[in-house]
Order: structure tokens, then sequence, then C-alpha cells
């Protein structure tokens, strides 16, 4: 039961609060679930599912199975107050062109391109890596320009965590 959207198809932003699926953000569950309360919650939410495929024909059974899907990805924290605790904005179901992760998001669809040509080596993906978290390896904050090689404090908004 791997809901832990690390699909290279859907890759994850730097800081690891979202996935993207044809350019929209979407949040991830909260990695300080245990994992045994995790799989609880994602049998939880499997169930309401397929509840609401079951109750096509019942309006208050389906509103009751949607009510259980809800609440199952709240407790999963991809719905709800996000799960960081860095007051950062939840870009949740934002194109990804609106948001800060916008540059993030154009290295990672031109190293798609590239692995895809066979035009870009180790070297260039390590550097695009290098280039998504910074010199100290730290992941930017959310609150990054669109431009993440602006550094902190050279007058671009950019920042990287723990500086």
């Amino acid at each position: 039961m791997d809901h832990d959207h690390t699909n290279p198809d859907y890759p994850n932003t730097p800081d690891g609060r979202y996935f993207v699926v044809r350019g929209r953000l979407w949040r991830r569950s909260n990695p300080a679930l245990e994992l045994a309360e995790r799989e609880r919650l994602v049998r939880e939410l499997m169930a309401a599912r397929r509840a609401i495929l079951k109750a096509k024909d019942d309006p208050e059974a389906r509103r009751a199975a949607r009510s259980g899907v809800d609440a199952a990805k709240r407790a999963l924290g991809e719905r709800g107050p996000p799960w960081w605790t860095d007051g950062a904005p939840d870009y949740n179901r934002h194109m990804v062109a609106n948001t800060p992760y916008t540059n993030w998001f154009e290295t990672v669809s031109a190293k798609d391109a590239g692995m895809a040509s066979g035009e870009l080596g180790h070297e260039a993906l390590a550097a695009a890596s290098d280039a998504l978290v910074g010199d100290r390896g730290a992941p930017l904050d959310q609150d990054q320009s669109k431009d993440p090689q602006a550094g902190a404090g050279t007058g671009g908004r950019a920042k990287l965590r723990g500086q």
C-alpha cells in the first residue's frame, strides 16, 4: 500500500509538501504519521471510495461515503489545515505555473524531456538537482520567488531553510 507518491511520473516538490499531476500540485500525506496509522487511514479512504461506487443510486449513502473520504483525507493531511508548521501558504490544487514552484517544475520537466531524448547526462541531472536544493543541501522554503537561483540576503526572495 504505497501512497507515498514517489512515482517519478508524479514528481515531489523539493520541500516534500506536494506531488505534481498534469501541472497541478496535490498535497502529500503528512510524513509525521506513523506507518500503522497511515496504513489504517489509507484503508479507510479506499473503503469510503468503494462505498461511493456502491452507493451510486442512493444519494444519502453517497453523501455519507463522500464524508468518509473527506475525513480520511483530512486525517492523512491531504486536506484541511496544512501539516507543516512554518506558516507557509498552502498551494494544494493550484497549477504549478501559478506558484513559487514554477522554475523548479520547469527544471523537472526539462530533465524528463532530456532523459526521454537522451540529451541530459548524469552530471547535468546532478547539477539540476543541486540547483533545486541550494549549496547547503537544504530544501528551498515555500516563500521562495519564482527564481530558485535568487539567494537569500541578495535581494531575492528565495530562502534556504536553515540560513
